[in-house]
Parts: structure tokens; C-alpha cells; sequence
């Protein structure tokens, strides 16, 4: 079935979505740079003043509560409600769900009132929007990915709605669908934002097909397997600075052929 998919990274630069952004300070420069790798268009902005207009012309919005302050609560529900209206595919990236009481209350609210099209996230993280108990280290989970795909499955069902869970192994499911990537490598972690840049990916994606299992299985993959041929590629007294270029370097480089060596398992 990925070869199946593969072709879509061709739509996907052939098309250019423009991929619209409300995400965290810390990893927004990445996001944008693999938004371009990809082949679409990322736009940041935090105007309310300018949502109604950007969605009227955007591909698709990703949120990423990850640098949570009030004037985001405010911008991200009411960018999601107008992304729902505007019939715009919208993914969530719950960035430390669960590891205050502020974010699991804005989560609730979020979930709530806007119909997402993916949400992604670490196992710890979707357990907390499931409402089941989570150990985290600030907005890392610790929590293993036992029942992985029984979680994904529940959450998908409940919310309507594609579930990515990261980790060794990344689960991607959509009801009864699965997909299980086993690509990446261990230092990936050492990297700020390889999660949220995966949001970007699958943004990019389904800004250009609208299909929220393919472009979420796509997303994963593409970080996955340029992270994993990054590493491989390092050389001597390289470390994870190199790393970081390395996968937006891959990222822009990467073609269907190479998806098509993805190690990926379709239940």
C-alpha cells in the first residue's frame, strides 16, 4: 500500500498548499523550512484580526499548543471553529497535553468544539486527551507505546478522527485502519521539534490530497525516514546540529522511490 501512497508527494509539489500555522516559538522556524522541503508553502501568524482571511485562502491549518499563553487560547479555538466552517482540514498537535492543568482544560475545549482531521501526538498525550492517567517530564512523555493501537483506535473512534502516536514505533490509525512505521532513530529525540515538524509534514500533505489516514501515514514517514537516513549519513564529529540540517536536507530531496522503501506495516 505505500507505493500506493508514495505518489502523493508529487501532488503534494505540484500543488504548493499553503499551509497555515499557529504554532509554538520554539520549533516555528523548522516547521516553516520543512514545510518549504516538503514542497508546500507554510504562513505563520498569531493576528486574530486575520484569521477569517488566511483561511479563506489556506490549504490547511495545523495548531501547536506547545508555547501555550492566553492570547493563543483565544486564536486557536476560534481558528479551528473557522477552519471547520470553511470546510479546511485542520491537525492538532497537543504538545504537553496533560502536563498542567491549563492545557488539559484548553484541550477539552478544543476538542470540544472543533472537528479535527489528525491529531498527533506521543503516547502520553493522546492517554491525556482519552482522560486516562500519564507520566510526563515537562512535554515529554515517558510512557511506553503498550496498547498503542488500542488507544489510537479508541481516540479515532471517539473524535471522528485520524490518531498519530509517536514513538520507536509510530502508529497511525484512522477506526479500523493501522499503519506501524518502523523508521527513525533514537536521536532524533536530541532534537527540538521533530514532532512538531511531523504536524507540518502531514499538514503539507493533507493540504494537497484531503485525506487525513494517507496524509497523516505520509507525514510520519517522511520525517521518520529522512531522520533515519540523516543519521546514517553523518559523518565523524558531526552531531545533533548536523542533524537538524540533515533531515530538512533529505526532506527536500525525498521522492517517491524513496517512500516506497518506508518500513511500514498496514493492518
Amino acid at each position: 500500500m505505500i507505493n500506493e501512497f508514495s505518489k502523493y508527494i508529487n501532488v503534494v509539489r505540484e500543488k504548493k498548499p499553503l499551509v497555515y500555522h499557529i504554532t509554538n516559538a520554539v520549533t516555528i522556524n523548522d516547521c516553516a523550512n520543512v514545510t518549504l522541503a516538503i514542497g508546500a508553502s507554510p504562513l505563520m501568524s498569531f493576528c486574530e484580526d486575520e484569521l477569517e482571511e488566511i483561511l479563506s485562502f489556506a490549504s490547511a491549518l495545523v495548531i501547536n499548543i506547545g508555547t501555550m499563553d492566553k492570547s493563543m487560547i483565544n486564536i486557536v479555538k476560534k481558528a479551528g471553529m473557522i477552519a471547520n466552517r470553511l470546510k479546511k482540514p485542520v491537525i492538532l498537535d497537543p504538545v504537553g497535553a496533560g502536563a498542567t492543568s491549563a492545557r488539559k482544560k484548553l484541550l477539552e475545549d478544543l476538542v470540544k468544539n472543533i472537528k479535527f482531521d489528525v491529531i498527533k501526538g506521543n503516547m502520553a498525550e493522546i492517554k491525556s486527551i482519552l482522560g486516562l492517567n500519564i507520566t510526563v517530564k515537562g512535554v515529554d512523555s515517558i510512557e511506553n507505546m503498550e496498547n498503542a493501537v488500542e488507544l489510537g483506535k479508541a481516540l479515532s473512534e471517539k473524535l471522528d478522527t485520524t490518531v498519530v502516536i509517536t514513538g520507536k514505533e509510530d502508529v497511525i490509525c484512522y477506526k479500523k485502519k493501522v499503519a506501524k512505521i518502523n523508521n527513525g532513530h533514537e536521536m532524533m529525540a536530541r532534537i527540538t521539534g521533530t514532532g512538531c515538524m511531523t504536524a507540518s509534514l502531514i499538514g503539507s500533505y493533507i493540504g494537497a490530497i484531503k485525506d487525513g489516514f494517507i496524509a497523516a501515514t505520509l507525514g510520519t514517514l517522511s520525517m521518520s525516514l529522512c531522520g533515519e537516513n540523516a543519521v546514517k549519513d553523518l559523518k565523524q564529529g558531526e552531531g545533533t546540529g548536523s542533524l537538524r540540517v540533515g533531515i530538512i536536507d533529505k526532506l527536500s530531496l525525498l521522492d517517491e522511490k524513496q517512500l516506497e522503501m518506508g518500513d511500514v506495516i498496514f493492518e
